[in-house]
């Protein structure tokens, strides 16, 4: 009899817990409460050039009509709101965490300023949150980590400083992109928000002011497709581990402090890789002939970093490739013919090396010839990249030791007018193709 009293007064207790949810669930799930909160939005404007909000948010017509705000078919409450790209000036209410059937909140291109208020985290069902370009200013909030079901985060353009909370994410975040670039972030990337994440995709942290080494379990997400540090202070070597991102396609850690004797070996079998840019850093040693492993590439930045040693005509099989930065490093020897291979390129930068590119003039040629004014705007390449060096003006012929210019002066000679140009074919073609090349 005892223990059915007792589980009597339970089911009672659990039914008065209901009947509670329920009452306080009907003040708050309704069209009303959403309205009030997007008028209290409203009130929180100053400055609405475009009048979208004074002339169509209005007390006289369904939110559900209102411009930027969809509404569910099923509950007729408020699941999205899009204010971009309106210029639009004020602040952020609280009242905005009463809109709790929101999914998505995108409010990017505007002058919202201030701090996100806490009463946002109360959006439980939030999947999308984008407040890029804007100027909030304060640190990221730690409640980010209570949305769940959270799977972009962009706050992009912003005045967040301070670090990285390690609270921002959960272990049951779902969070697929990560974009908190061109903020006043400092200290190091927290290892510890990748332990619990295997879902992301995206992440890009560049320019900002992060420092110190990347930590190693980044590059155990096989998630990963998309990673941004450049701009920032980071160090150390590129680890090993970076070949565990069979899905990468995109990798820039531009303008750091990254250094090593050689790229990582690992680092080409990330075979579907179509962007690596590690311009400007204090990377050394010899291009691995793998490289040629990755033949989705459409841009390689090795810019100004200490490389060195003959490029390896395997990377001429890289097909796709459109862009080829390789300035200011300690590359030398000769180009490859292999290097008409890459039909598809448009920009193609040797400048600032040790290459012997102009080999096949001085020695090439049935009769060597000295141009003694190539340039950038003296090499020309035609609609087939056929290369062709002009303005002759100056150069000398040169036989048996003895020039056979008109005059010893550098100015007019007799056998080719200025401007002429001349096609050196095959092999030049490809000594030429470096257009930036500055080599006198």
């Amino acid at each position: 009899m005892a223990d059915q009293t007792t589980c009597f007064l339970i089911l009672c207790f659990l039914a008065l817990l209901l009947m509670s949810s329920l009452s306080t669930d009907a003040k708050i799930l309704n069209i009303t409460t959403d309205q009030s909160a997007l008028l209290a939005l409203k009130a929180h404007i100053s400055y609405d050039p475009h009048h979208i909000l004074t002339t169509n948010w209005s007390s006289n017509t369904s939110v559900c009509n209102w411009v930027g705000v969809t509404c569910g078919s099923r509950h007729q409450r408020v699941t999205a709101l899009n204010l971009s790209n309106y210029g639009l000036v004020g602040t952020i209410p609280p009242h905005i965490g009463n809109l709790s059937f929101l999914v998505s909140l995108r409010i990017k291109h505007n002058r919202f300023h201030g701090s996100m208020p806490n009463e946002l985290s109360h959006l439980y069902r939030l999947e999308i949150l984008h407040f890029g370009y804007n100027e909030f200013s304060g640190e990221i909030p730690s409640w980010i980590g209570l949305l769940t079901k959270l799977q972009s985060l962009i706050l992009v353009t912003n005045n967040f400083e301070g670090s990285i909370p390690s609270s921002l994410f959960n272990r049951t975040s779902s969070l697929q992109q990560i974009v908190l670039e061109d903020n006043q972030l400092w200290g190091s990337i927290p290892s510890s928000i990748f332990k619990i994440m295997s879902t992301l995709e995206v992440i890009s942290l560049a320019e900002n002011k992060f420092s110190g080494p990347m930590p190693s379990i980044l590059f155990n997400m096989s998630s990963l497709q998309y990673i941004d540090l450049s701009n920032n202070m980071l160090s150390g070597t590129l680890p090993p581990e970076v070949g565990n991102l069979i899905m990468l396609t995109d990798l820039n850690l531009a303008n750091n402090s990254f250094e090593g004797s050689q790229l990582p070996s690992s680092l080409f079998k990330c075979k579907q890789l179509q962007y690596l840019n590690l311009w400007s850093n204090n990377l050394k040693g010899k291009l691995s002939p793998e490289i040629g492993n990755l033949t989705k590439l459409t841009v390689l930045n090795l810019d100004h970093n200490n490389f060195e040693g003959s490029l390896p005509s395997s990377l001429f099989k890289c097909k796709q490739l459109q862009g080829l930065y390789l300035k200011s490093n300690n590359f030398t020897g000769k180009l490859s013919p292999e290097i008409g291979n890459l039909s598809k390129l448009i920009e193609l930068d040797l400048s600032y090396n040790n290459f012997e590119a102009l080999e096949y003039l001085h020695l090439g040629y049935s009769t060597p010839i000295v141009h003694c004014d190539l340039k950038p705007s003296n090499v020309l390449l035609d609609e087939d990249m056929v290369g062709h060096v002009a303005d002759f003006g100056i150069s000398k012929l040169l036989s048996d030791g003895i020039s056979l210019t008109q005059t010893m002066t550098m100015a007019t000679i007799g056998y080719m007018a200025p401007g002429e140009s001349m096609d050196l074919k095959e092999l030049f073609l490809q000594a030429v193709m470096c257009i930036a090349m500055e080599y006198y």
